[in-house]
């Protein structure tokens, strides 16, 4: 059942019961105009590494971005083809609110301000709609010229809201993906906000700790190991999670999985679960459902192990084996538990 669009302040938003409902009609949604072409990708990064999403908001933002922290020169290398405009300001560790309140002027005159919902991201964002003032439309997973689409209650609702103000945005990452094409690396104009005249008090991080591979959000790995219903039993998802531990990668899995319970649901990669967009991906008896592969981002590598070599998933791979993905866990897993023996076999074959 839909509902009709709302009125919250100088947004109108509309509730869609699922992300499989239809579009909003022409008839059923009142239409106002904002200039959504005015775009700033405001970019939180850590030692000069882009967060996941990074390179999809610049995108977004048809190449005009600010990055914010540690190593802005060799952040900027990340984003030769795709950055036109770019702008930096070069500050130590993470003060999100600190950094809101100093860069509420440099922003001001943005029509939308665009952040990846990385951790990061996800926790600068509001501070910096409160800083301007203005409404935070989080989640986002599609910006046309006047309405943003977000999700909400866990992927099981998608809201359209009408824009009719300047706004703070979160995109998911891996909904838009990038393609990077060769180019210069950006100039890069370094800024140094003022100081406010008062202070709030912030954040004081103690300590910094390496994500933990077999429990970090999916949407933010770099490598995935992926599972399906080629995989025989729920014994080889934990075969197939310390394998993925060996390779410093996280485990995932497909819908058809999680629904049986062999894999917890915080695993499941796609459009009904979770947008990954990892640089490696390695599925292992995945079909390639259109609900699945939707959600997979742009991989830089997928390699693909299954039997139907006809399957999506294979026609999508950069490697396809056309084997039994059971077995192919199973050496794999030995091969890494015990690398002396595997040398050792491979010797004696020679």
């Amino acid at each position: 059942m839909q509902r009709l669009p709302r009125q919250i302040g100088s947004l109108q938003t509309a509730e869609l019961p699922c992300l499989n409902c239809p579009a909003w009609g022409e008839s059923q949604v009142e239409h106002y105009s904002l200039a959504m072409s005015a775009i700033l990708a405001l970019v939180p990064i850590r030692a000069g590494v882009l967060p996941s999403g990074g390179a999809e908001v610049v995108a977004e933002a048809q190449g005009r971005a600010l990055l914010v922290g540690e190593g802005a020169r060799e952040a900027a290398a990340a984003l030769a083809g795709i950055a036109t405009e770019l702008r930096a300001w070069e500050t130590p560790g993470f003060a999100p609110g600190n950094w809101a309140q100093r860069l509420a002027p440099v922003l001001i005159d943005e029509a939308v301000v665009l952040l990846p919902a990385s951790p990061d991201g996800r926790d600068l964002a509001p501070r910096v709609a409160a800083a301007l003032d203005r409404t935070l439309l989080a989640g986002a997973m599609e910006i046309r010229p006047d309405r943003v689409s977000t999700i909400r209650y866990g992927g099981r609702v998608l809201a359209e809201h009408l824009v009719t103000a300047q706004v703070v945005i979160t995109l998911q990452p891996g909904v838009r993906g990038v393609i990077h094409p060769h180019g210069p690396v950006p100039e890069v104009e370094f800024i140094t906000p003022a100081e406010p005249a008062d202070t709030l008090a912030d954040v004081e991080i103690l300590e910094l700790l390496p994500p933990d591979v077999s429990t970090m959000d999916l949407s933010e790995a770099p490598r995935i190991l992926g599972g399906g219903a080629g995989l025989d039993s729920a014994e080889r998802f934990d075969q197939l999670a310390q394998v993925a531990a060996l390779l410093e990668a996280s485990a995932g899995a497909t819908r058809v999985i999680t629904d049986r319970g062999w894999i917890g649901h915080t695993r499941q990669i796609g459009t009904t679960g979770v947008v990954v967009d990892p640089r490696l991906y390695i599925a292992f008896g995945v079909s390639g459902a259109v609900q699945h592969t939707a959600g997979l981002g742009q991989p830089d590598h997928i390699i693909s192990i299954n039997l139907d070599e006809h399957c999506p998933m294979m026609d999508l791979a950069d490697l396809a084996l056309v084997t039994d993905a059971n077995e192919t866990l199973q050496i794999l897993q030995q091969r890494l538990l015990h690398p002396q023996d595997a040398q050792k076999a491979s010797q004696a074959d020679v």
